[in-house]
């Protein structure tokens, strides 16, 4: 916590914890509202929301990651449902499901490292570059499917392990956790994390001090996609099916949850503990307003109010935060660190 009178700490605990009260209100609300209290906390319906999130929590940590240094990537959601179509269509001919899902990380993979050349070395606007990735990529996933479902000869191992139950937990949900750990210590405990966060505070100054910016950028967008890949797997083993026409609706929600992240915990900056409290909210919201009877139409009206909010609230806590800041320890640390 910063320093300063009360009032200054009361604000920057305000700040920080202000979406974890406003999700705890909500489950509480909805506990105890009538037309949601019988079915709202029972445990069939936490593990039904908690399961069907995992491939948005998955992506919108995918989406963080080029955010953190300072790009964005709206093609997640493109990538994350040409993976499933490639994990489908390879296990239904025949394909191992292990080495099904591998190809299927492979390939979106490949998408992100095109991503980020373009982005870091050609000096292609990544919001441009990733749009018209995701355009493409929707349009042969179309034209291999004909805009057809596969349905059939997928085997029901994935399927089974979509819908296991671990310790209380849905299956996928313990993929999220270890994935969210992984992340988190990647950006906040190690040099290349650093450097990604570096790259994206000022990259003019990382450059100084010796940072491969371009590089950290690319990286940046490989691990993006790698884990779209991953969320889309995540899909194939929730559904059972390779839909070719899902895929795009999941970036508005990665996104939404990944700017709520940035207006919590650590005010004005993506963090992987935000942006899985951002899908929870998001999620919590939508299952109690559609158990107490509103309309399909909750659901994109909600993501993109949220991401409207958290746009705006994000990036004005992160301009008023870099105003004046004198570098801490932990800053002189990290360019200390990133040189080497």
């Amino acid at each position: 916590m910063s320093g300063g009178t009360p009032r200054v700490r009361v604000v920057d605990l305000a700040e920080r914890y202000a979406l974890v009260v406003i999700v705890v209100a909500m489950m509480l609300f909805f506990t105890l509202y009538g037309p949601t209290a019988d079915v709202f906390a029972s445990s069939a319906n936490v593990q039904s929301v908690l399961g069907n999130q995992a491939v948005v929590a998955t992506a919108a940590l995918a989406a963080m990651i080029p955010l953190v240094g300072g790009q964005f990537d709206v093609s997640v959601g493109a990538v994350l449902g040409m993976a499933a179509i490639v994990a489908a269509d390879a296990t239904s001919n025949g394909w191992p499901v292990t080495a099904a899902c591998v190809l299927a990380v492979a390939l979106a993979s490949v998408v992100g490292l095109v991503n980020g050349l373009l982005v870091a070395y050609v000096g292609v606007n990544s919001f441009i570059t990733t749009l018209a990735a995701g355009t493409l990529i929707g349009g042969l996933v179309s034209l291999y499917t004909s805009n057809a479902t596969i349905v059939t000869g997928i085997p029901e191992s994935i399927t089974r392990f979509g819908s296991a139950v671990w310790l209380g937990l849905p299956a996928v949900v313990w993929v999220v956790l270890l994935v969210a750990l992984v992340l988190a210590v990647v950006v906040d405990r190690t040099v290349h994390g650093r450097r990604l966060v570096s790259a994206g505070v000022n990259p003019a100054a990382a450059r100084l001090v010796g940072i491969d910016v371009s590089r950290v950028v690319v990286m940046s967008f490989v691990s993006s996609a790698a884990l779209a890949g991953v969320a889309g797997v995540l899909l194939l083993a929730r559904t059972g099916t390779g839909n070719p026409q899902v895929g795009n609706g999941y970036t508005l929600a990665a996104l939404s949850a990944a700017f709520l992240g940035a207006t919590a915990l650590r005010p004005g900056q993506f963090n992987v503990v935000g942006t899985l409290l951002g899908v929870l909210f998001v999620a919590v919201s939508v299952n109690g307003l559609t158990l107490a009877g509103a309309q399909d139409w909750v659901d994109p009206v909600f993501n993109g109010a949220a991401l409207m909010l958290a746009v705006a609230v994000s990036t004005g806590l992160g301009r008023v935060r870099s105003r004046g800041t004198p570098p801490t320890r932990s800053d002189r640390s990290t360019t200390q660190e990133s040189t080497t």
